[in-house]
């Protein structure tokens, strides 16, 4: 009898395949009234992340938390609407050049894109209330004028350039996250332990899974708009 395969696994929601809880203690984001000056108190370094996270206060003691800013140090002090590096503004509000991370998918959302060490995003355009942003993927996307975004690029910075060295030490910075590694591959496997397997060959004809299909057979593609060779 064989066992189940991982995405039933990964399904069931056992510990193994559960984001540790420290991982997700800090999150980071925008509060919904942003105004006046804050300061950096704390750089945190968060294991559920990429960036170091910053804990930013203000006199009244109203706290939120934020990615880091390249650079950005413990007493810096974090404008509301500025255009220094670590503050925080609408993206209309900034000029074409300006690198920006964190930025809002709609109004108010806390920040959705860029989150990662050392991305940025550069300010293309404005043409009425859209405001064209060239993205790390150097693909171009439209945000709403009021979206907000924090200014330059995200810490963290060369992280993938140190080498892990041992397996040990991967397999923490995986767990971590609840990332499945290390990964085998399904037509490595037995029959039993995934549709792909067998030793029948490594010439594994491409499945088209339904949407709706059982956990053991979401393997290939899920639903796919289109399959084949794209023909120009």
């Amino acid at each position: 009898m064989g066992k189940r395969i991982i995405q039933q696994r990964r399904g069931h929601g056992s510990l193994t395949y559960r984001v540790r809880k420290k991982a997700g203690l800090v999150r980071p984001g925008y509060l919904t009234k942003l105004e006046g000056e804050f300061k950096v108190i704390k750089l945190i370094s968060s294991p559920g992340h990429s960036v170091p996270i910053a804990k930013i206060a203000n006199k009244e003691g109203k706290i939120f938390y934020n990615f880091a800013a390249n650079l950005l140090y413990v007493g810096q002090k974090i404008t509301i609407g500025g255009s220094s590096v670590g503050d925080i503004a609408k993206v209309g509000d900034l000029k074409n050049g300006t690198t920006v991370f964190n930025i809002e998918n709609h109004q108010l959302d806390g920040g959705k894109f860029i989150r990662a060490g050392g991305a940025s995003g550069t300010i293309m355009n404005t043409e009425g209330d859209k405001v064209t942003i060239l993205m790390p993927s150097k693909k171009v996307k439209k945000f709403n004028k009021n979206c907000r975004a924090t200014v330059g690029r995200a810490a963290g910075h060369g992280r993938v350039e140190k080498p892990i060295l041992k397996a040990g030490r991967k397999f923490y910075i995986m767990k971590a996250k609840s990332k499945l590694w290390p990964r085998t591959s399904a037509v490595a496997m037995n029959k039993i332990d995934h549709p792909f397997g067998s030793g029948r060959g490594k010439r594994v004809k491409s499945k088209i899974a339904k949407r709706n299909a059982a956990p053991g057979k979401k393997v290939g593609h899920l639903r796919p708009r289109r399959t084949g060779r794209k023909k120009r």
